[in-house]
């Protein structure tokens, strides 16, 4: 059969390029080898989302002024976590992109040489390939770990009962969320990580900030470790670190980050060595002739609207519109109590780039009045990363609650290189955590 374009594979970034790509005119296959809709929908984004949404709710009512705290029902939340997550059935995603002309095929794909894409035996023919193969959970090499048995994210989001233990091996934004998420439903939460803070890809303040926050709620948190090994006793995991500690847990959490999906899709065939970072894509998502590629395969950063937007472009690119891909002004948020939000470098990336920085970092509760309306005993900062030599901002941070919302007026800003004196002439609405960012670029020591 010859098509327009083939999409191999069907989570948010395939979905928006299929969506596009059929409605410029192509005749489009969508190759899915489990559910459409991708890890997103059914096993990460949407149900820890939904799973961290009532516990942080609670927070709410209890920090507010005057209000009792509420009770939660576990069996109502797994209920709506399954109803949000389909019950892990496609079937009306596979009905409406059948209904809207797209073929959906389900089985492993794999790239039989330029312009062929082999499904179960049936060849696709087409000159446009597009790889949306995503991502797996990272599995460390520790011993005894297969023995032992472990969940990753898709257990941790799809479980039926709350443990009554678990330790997790990652500080990363899944440990940290799925960690706060169990523990605010009564588990008893360790969290082991190498590093020497957690959510190590953002300035050391947020790491700080949150670590003391998870502290406060009683997660056990063993930084600067690392597992050697772990043990089933008595059905506990019993996990052996490098420092002659030992943490245990009735269930074990790998959270290790993710391994881009390059191997045994057919890469050879065209050319391309499969490297375990990720398939390499110029500024259009070209990866070869004929081929582009989208969202967590490609390595760039595994973040589900870095991948719609690398789909945005390839369907772009393919129309022949003139496009390049711009990295410089992504959000990052990690959705624990109190939220993590940043965009743009960290002042540690600034630096190594040779950029003369400055800084500034500011308590919310000391300069705006937006916290002590939401909560009693409010916390929360916000920080800013600038260019002294061309007066705009390149970076900030935020710990604080909603700071996934209003992280996007940092994100403007850096995409746009609009200059500090226009930021120190924008009028916030009063009050809201927005007016933060006026302080902080007073701040700044430029």
């Amino acid at each position: 059969m010859r098509y327009g374009a083939v999409v191999i594979g069907g989570g948010p970034a395939g979905e928006v390029a299929v969506s596009r790509l059929n409605a410029q005119g192509l005749k489009v296959a969508l190759v899915e080898r489990e559910l459409v809709g991708g890890e997103c929908a059914y096993w990460a984004c949407i149900p820890s989302k939904v799973l961290l949404r009532p516990p942080e709710a609670r927070g709410e009512a209890a920090r507010a002024a005057g209000v009792a705290t509420p009770a939660i029902d576990w069996p109502q939340v797994a209920a709506y976590r399954d109803y949000m997550i389909r019950n892990l059935d496609d079937a009306a995603q596979v009905k409406a992109y059948r209904d809207d002309g797209v073929d959906v095929l389900k089985g492993d794909a794999r790239i039989d040489g330029p312009g062929r894409v082999a499904v179960d035996g049936q060849v696709l023919v087409t000159e446009r390939i597009v790889v949306a193969t995503g991502s797996d959970a990272r599995i460390p090499p520790i011993d005894g770990l297969q023995e032992a048995g472990y969940w990753t994210n898709r257990e941790a989001t799809t479980l039926t009962d709350i443990p009554q233990s678990v330790v997790i091996l990652g500080g990363g934004p899944v440990g940290v969320e799925l960690g706060q998420f169990m523990r605010r439903f009564g588990a008893r939460v360790t969290v082991v990580d190498h590093g020497e803070r957690l959510i190590s890809r953002e300035d050391p303040v947020v790491g700080e900030l949150i670590a003391a926050a998870l502290r406060d709620e009683g997660i056990d948190l063993r930084l600067g470790a690392k597992a050697i090994s772990v043990q089933l006793t008595g059905g506990e995991r019993v996990v052996r670190l490098d420092d002659g500690e030992q943490v245990s847990g009735r269930e074990l959490l790998v959270a290790a980050g993710r391994a881009p999906r390059v191997h045994d899709i057919g890469l050879e065939s065209i050319g391309i060595t499969p490297d375990p970072a990720g398939l390499r894509v110029d500024e259009r998502c070209r990866a070869a002739d004929g081929v582009w590629a989208i969202g967590d395969v490609t390595g760039v950063l595994a973040f589900t609207h870095v991948g719609m937007y690398q789909a945005r472009i390839t369907a772009a690119d393919i129309a022949g519109e003139t496009v390049c891909a711009d990295y410089t002004a992504i959000p990052r948020v990690v959705f624990t109590d109190p939220e993590i939000a940043a965009v743009g470098l960290t002042e540690h990336q600034a630096r190594e780039q040779g950029i003369r920085v400055a800084t500034s970092r500011v308590a919310l509760a000391d300069a705006i009045a937006r916290p002590w309306t939401y909560q009693q005993d409010p916390g929360g900062e916000l920080g800013l990363v600038c260019d002294r030599e061309r007066q705009v901002l390149i970076g900030a941070w935020a710990v604080a609650p909603l700071a996934g919302e209003w992280i996007h007026y940092a994100a403007l800003a850096i995409k746009t290189r609009t200059p500090l004196s226009v930021l120190r002439d924008t009028v916030a609405q009063f009050p809201t955590f927005t007016e933060a960012y006026l302080k902080a670029v007073e701040r700044l020591d430029v």
